[in-house]
């Protein structure tokens, strides 16, 4: 036992989900995609990059093979062999939103079905927002629709500046998003308008409500900060992260990965801003942890900012940038460590929609002593969780089996 590192990159689906069709989503796949368009000359937006995908620290951790395993996606010729082991999971969640696929790399698969609001101009039942208007002390809400976040705040911005009336959205995810600028309304005012709502949707079973601050003070200048705080319903039964902390483990919680869990099973929350800040926090957590401790990232831009955006180029380029990084993560494991990469979900940024999409993701593993073998395509995110269990020493959970086991590591 030593130390166990799970970095999600949030949305970097590899295709090939078997019930994609059931989700409308079948021919999906986020990395395959990005990878053509790249190929083709995809059209640059603003000069991020130009070329072919390069993702050379990830290509040696597997991620060619995976796509390969997982969708059929061909691999590129003169590829090595990966240098750790590597394979595929597919999701059984009910759902293909973030805490699902979350929950279920913690050892919980989602069985239930959430709620969801309607695609109709409004889309709120007017008893919900009655209720928000009153306990708030609210003159109204704008949006009250499914939207992009950003494209949503550049209508409304400037009229809830005007009027103080919050801005309510959705999307096909179990979830109602409030966007508020920071000064204009108040960072704590709109906390606090969050937590009043999520009492009042907790009967109709929404997943999380999303606190969305934004500063500026005309749609062109508009721009949403780091202050953003998810409100969620609480995983059903004990994840990993509190079977590790109720053995007295310490959990760093690294972007959104404490609000996903409604601060269950976390000992220690570190927000940032973006993917590099993200990773600056990652490596400052890898170098304080200890024996026994995990410390589990979301990189939140892939999804948030590419993915739903439908910006291939940026996706491209994010990706690109993560990789470059990766070996500063690398160095700092230690004899016994294990290092998980995996994603919980797809959203491929050349699909119809700008919602997730349903796809099997990769899980690339990196430490000392590994076989350089692949585990093929495990039944469930689960199996993530029980493997990370299983490096640290502490008693399976309920679903899922480690797959360290399963090749004799």
């Amino acid at each position: 036992m030593s130390r166990a590192f799970l970095f999600v990159l949030d949305s970097f689906g590899i295709g090939g989900a078997p019930d994609a069709a059931a989700f409308g989503d079948e021919g999906s796949n986020t990395y395959g995609h990005i990878l053509e368009a790249c190929n083709v000359g995809h059209g640059d937006k603003d000069s991020l990059r130009s070329g072919p995908l390069f993702l050379p620290n990830l290509g040696s951790l597997g991620l060619a093979h995976a796509a390969n395993l997982a969708s059929g996606f061909p691999l590129p010729l003169r590829l090595p062999s990966p240098s750790g082991l590597w394979g595929a999971a597919e999701e059984v969640s009910n759902g293909k939103d973030t805490p699902s696929g979350h929950w279920e790399i913690a050892g919980v698969p989602v069985t239930f079905s959430w709620g969801y609001f309607p695609q109709t101009i409004p889309t709120f039942p007017e008893s919900l927002v009655s209720a928000a208007v009153q306990r708030a002390d609210l003159p109204g809400i704008l949006g009250n629709k499914h939207a992009s976040g950003t494209d949503i705040i550049e209508e409304f911005g400037e009229e809830h500046i005007r009027t103080g009336k919050p801005i309510f959205y959705t999307s096909t995810d179990s979830v109602i998003q409030i966007a508020a600028h920071e000064t204009h309304f108040g960072l704590q005012r709109l906390y606090d308008l969050c937590r009043i709502v999520r009492e009042l949707v907790d009967p109709l079973n929404i997943g999380r409500v999303i606190a969305r601050p934004f500063l500026g003070e005309t749609s062109e200048t508009f721009e949403r900060t780091g202050n953003r705080r998810d409100y969620s319903v609480p995983p059903p039964e004990p994840t990993l992260l509190d079977r590790l902390t109720d053995e007295g483990r310490t959990v760093f919680a690294i972007g959104k990965i404490g609000d996903i869990y409604a601060h269950r099973g976390v000992s220690d929350v570190r927000k940032a801003n973006g993917n590099m800040a993200l990773f600056d926090e990652t490596l400052k957590a890898m170098d304080e942890a200890k024996d026994g401790d995990l410390v589990f990232t979301n990189f939140v831009d892939f999804d948030m900012l590419y993915g739903h955006r439908r910006d291939v180029p940026g996706y491209a380029a994010a990706l690109e940038a993560f990789d470059r990084r990766l070996p500063e993560a690398l160095a700092k494991l230690q004899p016994g460590d294990l290092m998980i990469l995996t994603a919980d979900h797809g959203c491929d940024p050349t699909y119809k929609g700008t919602d997730h999409t349903r796809e099997r993701v990769p899980v690339l593993c990196a430490g000392a002593g590994l076989p350089r073998a692949s585990f093929g395509i495990r039944p469930g995110f689960a199996d993530i969780g029980e493997t990370i269990a299983a490096h640290l020493n502490i008693a399976a959970g309920r679903h899922g089996k480690s797959f360290l086991k399963s090749t004799d590591a």
